[in-house]
């Protein structure tokens, strides 16, 4: 496991300082559980090489939404899909109460959420999606008045984590970000833009819990870091949260990740949960996409795959 061996090479100290607390913050219980394949893959590809699309990921869809459109393409928004099913070599969605029939289709979600939509696959491999544990993500963003942290022009810091369920520690959230000590808050209409975030359980109460209580806990602790921060500084925020964020890495994850193509024909299954040993990020999801593409198009002009 990663705190085993960060424990061995670098010392009891260390690890409780600086390794444990990190791995608590983004996998919670999980945290001794999580295997050394991870956290070498994690920090094999860190380099001091950093990017960020002018306008923001919006910017990055909208161009992308562009070329699918112009490639005769559809995107259907607000339109969740309730159901999949294998008919006559076909596969039906269910979508907004109308099905929808096709030869392929490419399922990018949660392990959790295939196997609730997919029920026709076989036992065996829904049970193994439901092996596949995962952390959800909370995001508080806010829009200051003034920097918080401009003496120090930090752009990220990671905050130490006492205990999984963050009760026992001093700011309730894993990570601070001023992304205006990165990119200059010109691009922002002048404000200070700064987000909150944490990885929790799916169950964790931040995942249920309103706005204004978020905002009330991670706001109480924003004074320990600069303690000339007062809320009247924030002019505006927004909330973001997810189920299904993190994957975990258990020990042995290799032989539990499922292949792109699943049992049923003409359904595949491309996830942040499949890129291991790396982590989840853009570049991966990115990777994934066109193995997945290339996957889907050679079966498409090959009949005799049988998908």
């Amino acid at each position: 496991t990663a705190v085993s061996w960060t424990r061995r090479w670098y010392g009891q100290k260390i690890h409780d300082l600086s390794w444990k607390p990190l791995l608590i913050g983004k996998f919670g219980d999980y945290y001794d559980q999580v295997n050394m394949a991870w956290l070498w893959a994690r920090l094999h590809v860190r380099s001091f090489s950093l990017g960020y699309f002018e306008g923001g990921f919006q910017f990055f869809i909208d161009v992308l939404t562009t070329a699918v459109e112009a490639r005769g393409g559809q995107i259907r928004l607000n339109a969740p899909v309730t159901a999949i099913r294998l008919q006559w070599y076909k596969l039906p969605l269910e979508v907004e109460g109308e099905t929808a029939v096709f030869d392929q289709v490419l399922f990018t979600t949660s392990p959790a959420l295939l196997d609730r939509l997919a029920p026709d696959l076989p036992p065996d491999y829904l049970g193994g999606l439901q092996k596949l544990n995962s952390m959800g993500a909370v995001v508080l963003v806010l829009a200051l008045k003034q920097p918080l942290m401009a003496d120090s022009s930090t752009y990220w810091l990671n905050l130490p984590a006492a205990t999984p369920d963050k009760t026992q520690t001093d700011i309730p959230f894993l990570a601070l970000v001023e992304h205006t000590n990165y990119i200059d808050k010109s691009h922002y209409g002048g404000d200070h833009i700064i987000y909150c975030g944490d990885y929790v359980k799916p169950e964790h109460p931040y995942l249920h819990m309103s706005q204004s209580q978020i905002e009330d806990l991670f706001l109480a602790a924003l004074p320990k870091v600069n303690p000339n921060f007062r809320r009247d500084s924030v002019r505006k925020s927004w909330l973001f949260r997810v189920s299904y964020a993190q994957p975990v890495p258990l020990v042995n994850h290799a032989q539990n990740i499922p292949d792109i193509r699943t049992p049923l024909s003409g359904l595949y299954f491309a996830s942040m949960s499949q890129v291991y040993p790396w982590d989840r990020g853009t570049n991966f999801a990115v990777e994934i996409g066109r193995r997945a593409a290339a996957t889907m198009l050679a079966d498409h002009s090959t009949p005799t795959s049988g998908r």
